[in-house]
């Protein structure tokens, strides 16, 4: 730069930047205002009377539920009401206050004004006046009646009462120390089923319950509907069954005698039960949303139409109720320690959920062998399919299992683009290969002699018909594993738990008989799912899913269609210059392994087309599980009856 330039930019800068006094201007610099966090910490006192609860759920069409809530007021002045925001089952802050309503509070015939805390959103502050005794809430919620705005809870043939979604509790008391009196008001002759009990039935659809504490009664929900059946599967255990269509609900004798087992067979595993009474909540329907949810004494188990009547076509969904009803122990008796909280406001933790969720899924799949509810052979399939995704995944290579505990809270279960590299919820299904690692694990160190159903019944079986909460932390699951078979536990855990591994845990397989295959053929099982999901699944040799509308719902990372250029979302609309196929497509994958010659697909993403050529030549690949012997194998003896 000349020496004239190098003035007349110093000159310039002088004239922009310098006030007229010559002195430089500092930016302003702003402070935060102090965070002013004023709700009351929950306390291990009782709340002084009992709210009374009730939910006028009639407005079917429209999908409103209307709440009133007469709540006793401890003294005058400001009150912080909270609303459920951190739910048990959903291991994350999942309360739906968006959908509350209409607000209106009452105190001394007088209507109060109310405001929501700057900070806490899920806090509600009123001031009560001097000699009010009482405050009135009432409010709708407006539950979802579409997909996109979040799960249908109401249709006009049934509904799903979460009592979570239509109350506010004070701040300042453990849950378990309110006392809550709930009403439901249903259609006239909907029947309906929930582990509370109740007091009175009116003939217009009122039903009073027995008063329960607040946390209790998050923990029973109930349903209802036109199409109602009850079945008694044990004296303390009920299956309530609502569907679309009176139909639906016609279960065989045999279907009956299916549930009927996996009761037994779960008692006789734990050797405990721990609720007076249980009651699974299912409902059979294409209109209300589907749910898995467990509780203590209850279930909220929905699947789509067909489960009795296309019982052939839904394998993966017999797995739902074994699932669920596993948690009463796992999950809702023991719980993590730092899983428990006194209120819905305190966050929870989820560090130990591959025992809570992985260990519940593992004797989920077992308990549906013994019962007869899924055979032995689709559930060793079942295995393969799960061995084989957790086996491929990229994302082992830096994320370990205990990361993905934080998925809930992370990734809200929104739909991933690439979950393979990602990884998600891994700790269900990966906690479940742990599980079956843990299990030949001790069959070998006691030759046979003892095996995981000895861990379900000293860690979940004592105390029979306690249904309280017993929490537990890590070093609590090793000494109960060195109490059946002295080992390093807590080395074999955290190794396959805290650290990222390139391959699976998948020592079970060999200590069990057998081994994983991949053959060009898939399993029954396999094509059952594909049907049922409605998708063709090439995820071990393309490296794709597709869904029935041509769209790829995955693709994996670093796999060939990876290396194409493929991702998520993208339609494929021809295959070798003629109209896609998917089927054509398995055809065209064994004959490029013949001739080498590679597949040429014309794909569109959002508005452009572009073709791809993925030079893949290894025939197709289905996984399944291989008997490596002719002794009878612990693995086979794992999902025999008991």
């Amino acid at each position: 730069m000349n020496l004239a330039r190098l003035l007349l930019t110093t000159a310039l800068s002088t004239l922009i930047f310098a006030p007229a006094s010559g002195r430089a201007i500092e930016n302003t610099l702003a402070q935060p205002l102090p965070i002013d966090d004023r709700v009351p910490i929950a306390r291990d006192v009782a709340f002084p009377g009992t709210i009374e609860l009730t939910v006028d759920a009639t407005d079917v069409r429209r999908g409103i539920f209307r709440a009133s809530e007469v709540i006793p007021v401890p003294m005058a002045g400001e009150m912080v009401l909270l609303y459920p925001q951190w739910l048990p089952g959903n291991h994350a802050p999942r309360g739906p206050i968006d959908d509350v309503a209409g607000l209106h509070i009452v105190g001394g015939g007088k209507e109060l004004q109310w405001r929501r805390d700057p900070v806490n959103v899920y806090a509600i502050r009123v001031v009560v006046p001097a000699g009010v005794s009482a405050i009135e809430l009432a409010f709708d919620y407006v539950s979802p009646v579409a997909g996109g705005q979040g799960r249908v809870v109401m249709t006009q043939e049934m509904l799903n009462l979460q009592w979570n979604l239509t109350a506010f509790y004070p701040a300042g008391y453990f849950t378990r120390n309110v006392m809550v009196a709930p009403t439901a008001i249903l259609p006239d002759r909907w029947h309906y089923g929930a582990a509370l009990d109740p007091v009175s039935e009116g003939a217009t659809g009122r039903v009073a319950f027995k008063p329960v504490d607040f946390e209790t009664l998050v923990d029973s929900p109930m349903i209802a509907g036109r199409f109602f059946r009850k079945i008694d599967l044990s004296p303390k255990v009920r299956l309530n069954i609502a569907a679309d269509r009176p139909e639906e609900l016609a279960a065989s004798d045999a279907q009956i005698a299916g549930h009927r087992r996996l009761v037994e067979q779960a008692i006789r595993l734990f050797g405990a039960e721990h609720y007076d009474h249980y009651d699974f909540l299912l409902s059979i329907s294409d209109r209300m949303g589907g749910i898995g949810l467990e509780h203590h004494r209850s279930s909220e188990d929905g699947t789509a139409t067909g489960y009795f009547t296309h019982w052939d076509e839904q394998t993966a969904r017999r797995n739902l109720l074994p699932h669920e009803y596993v948690h009463s122990w796992n999950g809702k008796y023991r719980r993590g320690a730092d899983l428990y909280t006194p209120d819905y406001s305190v966050p929870m933790r989820n560090s130990l959920l591959w025992v809570y969720e992985g260990q519940t899924q593992y004797w989920g799949y077992v308990l549906q062998a013994r019962s007869g509810l899924v055979s032995a052979e689709d559930t060793l399939s079942a295995y393969a399919m799960i061995a084989a995704s957790l086996d491929s995944r990229p994302g082992r290579s830096w994320r370990p299992l205990s990361d993905t505990t934080n998925d809930p809270i992370v990734a809200a279960r929104r739909p991933e683009p690439w979950v393979s590299w990602q990884r998600s919820e891994d700790y269900y299904n990966e906690g479940l290969l742990v599980w079956l690692d843990t299990d030949m694990q001790i069959r070998t160190l006691t030759k046979g002699r003892r095996s995981l159903d000895d861990f379900a019944r000293g860690f979940f079986g004592m105390r029979d018909g306690d249904w309280g909460v017993l929490t537990y932390r890590f070093d609590d699951v090793v000494k109960t594993l060195n109490d059946i078979a002295p080992f390093d536990w807590a080395a074999f855990l955290r190794s396959r738990v805290d650290t990222a591994q390139p391959r699976a845990p998948l020592g079970w397989l060999a200590a069990g008989g057998y081994r994983l295959v991949y053959g060009d053929k898939p399993t029954a099982y396999w094509r059952n799912e594909e049907r049922r999901r409605k998708q063709t699944d090439l995820s071990y040799s393309l490296g794709i899913v597709i869904d029935n509308d041509k769209t790829l719902s995955q693709v994996i990372w670093d796999s060939p269609a990876f290396a194409a250029g493929l991702t998520t979302g993208t339609t494929l609309v021809a295959l070798d210059g003629e109209a896609f196929d998917a089927g054509r497509l398995v055809d065209r994958i064994a004959a490029a392994a013949r001739t080498r010659q590679p597949i040429d697909l014309l794909v569109k993403h959002g508005d452009q087309y572009r073709t791809v050529s993925i030079g893949y030549f290894g025939g197709n690949r289905y996984p399944r599980l291989e008997r490596t012997g002719t002794e009878p194998a612990w693995l086979d003896e794992l999902l025999q009856a008991r």
